[in-house]
Order: structure tokens, then C-alpha cells, then sequence
């Protein structure tokens, strides 16, 4: 008797917290949060108002301490660090709570990190950190296979161009960071392609099919991945909401029947009533 009270104590604690308004009003501490840390960043602001925003800042995370320890009371702790998102919340907000002096100084840094709990706390963003992380499989062959492009270009163009041009290719590591400012096409034609081309007049026809390939295939296919991850996990609910809206269809189809059972009972007993009367 005493579990079933007190599950149910819980149970209504759980609701009230994953209300609407509850919700909200933690997304908007989360916000004023992130502007307060960003206010603190700006000396001018900084300098005559750093004390107010101090205590703004240890309010904000008061609040949190006490959400998630309203949550953690109303769902258990058993509960609680099975939800990943909760033991998410815990970890942002405990590093806060850490004292950020000494070795831990650079803790104070990472206060920012509160303001991801903007991600478990909007059900849109959950999907989308649910796409990337379904689409992790094919992300890491895909990353593996440019692994083995860049190693491959970086062997050739240190051979090809480390005598001349030792700063950008004299070793793998140095001829991987170039390929890859390359990649990302950040001043490789006029800084990096056109002074070789004009040592190796033939250089083009590495550096073409390289870019052709890296660029416009390879970080086109992780785009690819993680629309398709996405797709299948909206896919996916929209499923479970058909599910849901089946399995209630069918539930009120089966009350409907059990009704007109019901109802064709109480006739045949008033027909028996009647026929009794007579």
C-alpha cells in the first residue's frame, strides 16, 4: 500500500516537471544563462556589472540544481541515469558545481557547456542528435576511406613537392594539413596550387582529381549519410504514430463492440421483461 502511494506521489511529481510551462521556463533560464555568459565576455559590461552577473550566473544554476533534483526524486535514481539525456543534463550542470580553482580552473571555462541543455531540453533538437548519432556507422567508414585518400595524396605530394616546397609538403603530417586547407578549398589555388604550378607546370592533374574527390564526393556523401539517418528516424516516428494511432482506433472499435454487446443484452432482458408482463 505504502509503494503504491508513494509511486504515485512520484508519478504526479514526474508529470508536473514534464508540463509545458515547466518545461518552457527552464528553456528560457537556459537562454538567459547562455547571455549571461556571453555578457561576461565583454569587458565594458564585464567591469561595472561583473558582480551582478556572478549572482545571475549562480541563480541560473541554482535552478538547474534544483530541476534535476526534482526530476531525479520524481523518477528515481535507477530511473534517472537510464535516461541518457537526464545523465547528460547531470554531467553539464555538475561540472559547474565543481570548484573552479587550482587544477580545476580550467572548469570555469566549460561553464558554457550549461547552455547545451538547450538540446535536451527541445524534443526537436533530441531528433536531430538521434540522426547524427544513428548515422555514426556510415559517418566512420566514410571518414575512414578519406582517412586512407589523405595519407595516400599526402605520400605522393611529399615525394612530389617536399624539395621544393618544404613548408607545405616537407612531411606527411605537414602535406596532410595542406591537402586538407585544400579540401576545404580555403585560398588553395591562388596561396598553395598556382606558385607549384609554376615549379610543375603538370601539378594541376594531382591536385584537380584530388579536389574532385575529397570535396565534392567524399564530404557530399556525409551530407548524404546523415540526411538518409534522418529521414529514417522521421520515418521511424511517423511509424510509431501511425502505431499509436492504430492501436487507438482499435481500442475504441473494441469499447464500440463491447457497447452494443452491452446494449443487446439489456434488450433482450427487456424483451423478456415484456414478454413476462404479458
Amino acid at each position: 500500500m505504502t509503494s503504491s502511494i508513494d509511486a504515485g506521489w512520484r508519478q504526479q511529481l514526474y508529470q508536473w516537471i514534464e508540463q509545458r510551462w515547466v518545461q518552457q521556463a527552464v528553456i528560457g533560464v537556459i537562454i538567459a544563462n547562455a547571455a549571461i555568459l556571453g555578457l561576461e565576455t565583454v569587458p565594458r559590461v564585464n567591469e561595472p556589472y561583473g558582480d551582478l552577473l556572478y549572482t545571475l550566473d549562480r541563480l541560473c544554476l541554482t535552478i538547474f540544481v534544483v530541476e534535476l533534483t526534482v526530476a531525479m526524486i520524481a523518477m528515481g535514481p535507477a530511473r534517472f541515469f537510464r535516461d541518457p539525456w537526464r545523465v547528460f543534463d547531470f554531467v553539464v550542470v555538475g561540472i559547474a558545481l565543481v570548484p573552479a580553482t587550482g587544477a580545476f580552473s580550467v572548469l570555469r571555462s566549460l561553464r558554457v557547456l550549461r547552455v547545451l541543455r538547450l538540446v535536451s531540453a527541445s524534443p526537436r533538437m533530441r531528433k536531430v542528435v538521434a540522426a547524427l548519432l544513428q548515422a555514426i556507422p556510415g559517418l566512420s567508414s566514410i571518414a575512414t576511406l578519406l582517412l586512407l585518400i589523405f595519407y595516400v595524396a599526402a605520400v605522393m605530394s611529399t615525394k612530389l613537392f617536399g624539395e621544393h616546397f618544404p613548408e607545405w609538403f616537407g612531411s606527411i603530417g605537414a602535406s596532410m594539413y595542406t591537402l586538407f586547407q585544400v579540401m576545404t578549398l580555403e585560398s588553395w589555388s591562388m596561396g598553395i596550387v598556382r606558385p607549384i604550378l609554376a615549379e610543375f607546370p603538370y601539378a594541376w592533374l594531382f591536385f584537380v582529381p584530388f579536389i574532385m574527390v575529397a570535396t565534392f564526393t567524399i564530404l557530399n556523401l556525409f551530407i548524404a549519410v546523415i540526411v538518409e539517418a534522418m529521414q529514417s528516424q522521421a520515418q521511424a516516428a511517423q511509424a510509431e504514430q501511425m502505431h499509436e494511432i492504430e492501436a487507438l482506433a482499435e481500442e475504441k472499435e473494441s469499447a464500440l463492440h463491447r457497447d452494443i454487446d452491452k446494449l443487446r443484452d439489456e434488450i433482450r432482458e427487456l424483451k423478456a421483461i415484456l414478454a413476462q408482463q404479458r
